[in-house]
């Protein structure tokens, strides 16, 4: 199991690290050419295309890696269905810029869902091979893969923004994106497209799928709400600005949490019965990214104007409060984002779907309340504190329903990642304000961060403790 997960974060990191560094690059050369409201207008697009890819997944993604005795026979029959899924949301996502245009009070979504209907039909279809390719541990074809679509997305993107497309360009760019993904991966699975299929090999996926798409459904809107709302009762500047902040806390998550979690699934459902060897990881995964979360939150706290102006430029100002509020529940973030692959590695969906109302019900509260206080702020601040409810409700249900076990052994991996946190915030607390440029100021608080880190991790024995299960790991 450790071979096949080392090679799985070798590959994930590569494909994740360059995802994220095309991605910076191609942001930080839009949102300088595009104005904040053409941005808020993708922005709330967006939500929907999520919503539809959703739709188009149908938890079938996961149950296909999750079930290792399909044939090929009912694989390509699963394919078959999701090809009229995908026509069908295509041509639905046609006419739905109809009530988007009444809803957001603008005409221009009638043609953007015209254009974005290609991406969906394209993002349906490609589920099934992305899938099979993941289930047979093909992570280094599908992280190639998905930057080569994010370069062709940028390239695309960064062209007609140029040629004075406004937001045309990011919309055709992931239209491209979606294209590019597809025809790679069905070139590699040997799929085939048929216009009939059976029934049975959804029904044999479908306790699985059923789960984990209700989770996935619920979950979309307690994420997405925030974003809903603020395009509808605040304005499209507003929405881009709250959206900018909310990517960026995002980050750390896809820098680093992902390279774990893109492979604990496919990696531990061949364990679904050793629960204990699932504790065991998820324990030590925690522990991981509390270490880099927790300070690396305090950082971004007190960095946050510098990260934002570096990235965008100085006239996102409005992002960075909201941003500052947000950077409190990164760490948060990363260890939630990895209790997904867990529950479905012990083959419970269930307490998945569970852990999904309960989140839902909380950041709903929480949105709803801060909308209602007129803030994107206050929608920020309400938001972690919602996070902060699910962090909990994720842990028992894991700890004590899944595990058998306590949330005391949980909290007990937090303690040193907590010491870590304090240090950093003593640190950056006293240290004078800082008036060079914004490269210079990133370079001197970064340098810093890493100092207190390593000092840090040295008093806490956690570099020893490292060097022991690497040691041990190798042994």
């Amino acid at each position: 199991m450790m071979d096949q997960f080392k090679k799985g974060i070798l590959y994930t990191a590569l494909g994740k690290y360059s995802i994220v560094v095309v991605q910076l690059l191609v942001q930080a050369f839009l949102r300088r050419l595009l104005a904040p409201n053409e941005y808020g207008i993708v922005s709330a697009v967006n939500i929907f295309l999520v919503f539809f890819q959703l739709l188009a997944d149908f938890g079938i993604g996961p149950a296909i890696i999750q079930n290792k005795d399909l044939s090929k026979k009912e694989v390509n029959s699963i394919f078959s269905f999701s090809l009229y899924v995908a026509i069908g949301l295509s041509i639905l996502f046609v006419f739905l810029g109809y009530p988007m245009s009444l809803f957001y009070g603008n005409p221009v979504f009638i043609p953007i869902s015209m254009i974005l209907a290609i991406a969906v039909f394209f993002y349906g279809i490609l589920v099934v091979p992305q899938s099979i390719l993941l289930r047979e541990k093909n992570f280094k074809l599908v992280n190639l893969t998905t930057v080569s679509g994010a370069i062709v997305s940028g390239i695309v993107s960064i062209t007609l923004a140029l040629l004075g497309f406004s937001y045309y360009a990011i919309i055709i760019g992931n239209t491209a994106k979606a294209f590019t993904l597809f025809i790679v991966f069905y070139s590699q699975t040997h799929v085939k497209i048929g216009w009939k299929f059976s029934w049975a090999p959804l029904k044999k996926i479908f306790a699985f799928s059923r789960n984990q798409f209700l989770f996935n459904f619920i979950n979309y809107f307690s994420r997405n709400l925030d974003s809903l709302l603020i395009g509808r009762y605040f304005s499209a500047s507003a929405l881009a600005y709250y959206d900018s902040a909310y990517q960026v806390s995002l980050y750390p998550n896809q820098i680093l949490t992902s390279l774990v979690t893109s492979v604990i699934h496919p990696i531990l459902s061949d364990y679904e019965d050793e629960k204990e060897r699932i504790k065991r990881v998820y324990l030590r995964i925690s522990n991981l990214l509390a270490t880099i979360g927790l300070p690396l939150s305090v950082f971004l706290f007190f960095s946050a104007q510098d990260v934002l102006f570096f990235l965008f430029g100085t006239q996102w100002g409005n992002s960075v409060p909201v941003f500052q509020i947000l950077a409190l529940s990164v760490w948060i973030q990363m260890i939630l984002s990895s209790t997904g692959g867990i529950f479905q590695s012990g083959n419970r969906t269930d307490l998945l779907l569970l852990s999904g109302i309960l989140s839902t019900v909380f950041n709903v509260i929480g949105i709803v309340v801060g909308v209602l206080f007129g803030q994107i702020e206050y929608v920020a601040l309400f938001l972690i504190l919602a996070f902060s409810l699910n962090f909990i409700q994720a842990n028992i249900l894991l700890m004590k329903v899944m595990f058998k076990s306590t949330l005391l052994e949980f909290f007990s991996v937090l303690k040193k990642p907590f010491i870590l946190a304090i240090m950093q915030a003593i640190a950056f607390y006293f240290l004078p304000e800082l008036n060079f440029s914004i490269f210079v100021n990133l370079l001197i608080k970064g340098s810093l961060f890493l100092f207190v880190w390593i000092v840090g991790l040295l008093m806490t024995g956690e570099v020893k403790r490292l060097v022991t299960e690497v040691k041990q790991a190798r042994g």
